[in-house]
């Protein structure tokens, strides 16, 4: 690690221990070395009695939702292994959608205001050769994740919830009536486990069953201070065609300590792809160009490093009642993005009322709690988007190509305005957005449209297809589910719960969620 090694004396004290620890994952998923552990069991014996209605497991995107749901008077306990608590580097997402802490009063306008430490505009979309594009108010608000986990936790507290730190879980057992977790030299029972410990869920990995994932975003970045002065953002950003069978994407946010950069890409895990550590020296190698800074102006505040896999078959399906996986975990996020709490604030609302109905309606069985993560057609067409901006470990292709697809894909998109840029910048695939996208292309931009079927492959774009479709038929029930909801509060609750886990299904699935 020349370069990296060369500036050891700039980076925080336990940059090299932490590369090493996510690059040692990111080698066992490559090279098959997945061991999933028996954390899930079963028992024909029923509990006496539950301590709580409620556990999660995973405090630090959990206690978002640990926060709503004691609110509505359920008795909540939350897991956590460490400390919970807010990484110093800030979320970025944007304000409309974290209104939703207000509209469901976990926070004031004033706490949020205070939450809310960084904020900016405009932001840029960048690619070689082509002018750049700008948009406003797209991640452009910095959370600061202390603050804003102090708060709910402290909330989360005073109304009464139960917060194990330094816990681990160590075994769900299912009973007819409810869940012991095992923690320590106790044990916990409640009617629902909930599981938010996010991409590397032992409880994940058990029921996967060692399946490598089909998709991997590998991110390295850091904070740092000493560039020259610079108010703007970067939300999608290439300044070098394929290299080392990928291609280099970049995200830079103005911090309240600095400037955030991101050099992250898409892969498969192929046993050949290159290590966390390689990708690290490659960002230190390419950043000086990226923001015409010299790495000798620049003091590291912090370094970062992920491996983010996403899996075909998602949301991930379990067999065991009273299990519920949220988040990451249940890897129901886009395929080309890398960001949990925007997920989470995404889905925070339904997931409450959802999970609230469930419990109300009984209704705990695994097939019921599948309603809570279901299939979801704008989530599944993003995987030919995924497919597209990756390159196979032997494929030969134009150094150029994704390039040229992306820059003709975000003209066509800005030419058609705002209301077909902005929601897919927001990680929202609507189809009359996604239908006009892809014509305005086909007719503005042939040669860089053409060579995706040879690229990606006669099977994924049959299964883009039918993703397709079905967004479209997403888009059409919605409005009309709409009209019947009102009858919903005249079924019996197990009917109530069902229909309205469909209503939203059809809502979220369409992308007609979308904060405006």
């Amino acid at each position: 690690m020349p370069i990296a090694t060369d500036m050891a004396a700039k980076f925080p004290a336990d940059t090299i221990a932490n590369l090493d620890r996510v690059d040692k994952m990111w080698q066992n998923l490559r090279q098959g070395q997945i061991s999933p552990p028996e954390m899930v069991v079963s028992s024909d014996e029923f509990l006496k009695t539950t301590d709580f209605e409620i556990a999660i497991a995973g405090g630090t995107l959990g206690i978002i939702l640990a926060a709503a749901l004691q609110r509505r008077g359920f008795q909540v306990v939350v897991i956590e292994r460490g400390e919970l608590q807010g990484r110093v580097q800030e979320w970025n997402i944007s304000r409309a959608e974290l209104m939703v802490l207000v509209e469901m009063e976990l926070l004031s306008e004033a706490e949020l205001a205070i939450a809310i430490v960084t904020e900016y505009n405009p932001a840029r979309i960048s690619f070689p050769n082509t002018p750049d594009i700008w948009v406003r108010d797209v991640l452009n608000i910095g959370v600061d994740p202390i603050y804003l986990l102090a708060t709910l936790k402290a909330k989360f507290l005073d109304a009464g919830g139960k917060l194990l730190e330094y816990t681990s879980c160590d075994r769900v057992t299912i009973h007819p009536n409810g869940v012991e977790i095992a923690v320590k030299d106790a044990t916990l029972t409640s009617k629902l486990f909930i599981d938010a410990m996010g991409h590397f869920s032992p409880i994940a990995a058990q029921a996967r069953a060692g399946v490598k994932p089909e998709g991997i975003c590998l991110v390295v970045g850091s904070c740092a201070t000493g560039y020259p002065l610079n108010e703007t953002g970067d939300i999608f950003a290439a300044i070098t065609p394929i290299q080392h069978q990928c291609q280099y994407f970049w995200e830079a946010f103005p911090a309240r300590d600095g400037r955030t950069t991101y050099l992250f890409t898409y892969m498969d895990a192929h046993p050949d792809r290159f290590s966390l550590e390689f990708l690290f020296e490659e960002y230190l190698r390419l950043l000086p160009t990226y923001q015409q800074v010299e790495l000798s102006q620049l003091n590291f505040g912090r370094c970062l490093f992920g491996c983010f896999p996403s899996y075909r078959d998602s949301p991930l399906k379990l067999s065991s009642d009273r299990v519920l996986l949220i988040g990451d975990s249940s890897g129901s996020q886009s395929p080309v993005s890398f960001g949990g709490f925007g997920a989470m604030i995404r889905h925070l609302s339904r997931l409450t009322s959802g999970i609230e109905m469930a419990i109300h309606a009984d209704a705990l069985s695994h097939r019921d709690l599948q309603l809570l993560q279901p299939y979801q057609p704008n989530i599944a067409v993003t995987w030919m988007f995924q497919r597209a901006m990756s390159v196979g470990i032997n494929q030969h292709i134009n150094p150029d190509r994704i390039n040229n697809l992306l820059a003709a894909v975000f003209q066509s998109m800005q030419y058609l305005g705002d209301d077909v840029l902005r929601p897919f910048l927001q990680d929202v695939v609507q189809f009359p957005a996604l239908s006009r996208t892809l014509f305005q292309t086909s007719l503005s931009s042939p040669q860089a449209v053409i060579p995706i079927v040879p690229h990606v492959g006669v099977m994924t774009l049959l299964d883009w297809l039918i993703n397709y479709l079905n967004l479209g038929t997403y888009s059409q029930l919605y409005p009309l589910a709409q009209l019947v909801s009102p009858l919903l509060a005249q079924l019996p609750p197990s009917q109530q719960y069902y229909y309205q886990q469909l209503l939203q299904a059809w809502k979220y699935g369409s992308g007609n969620d979308l904060h405006k």
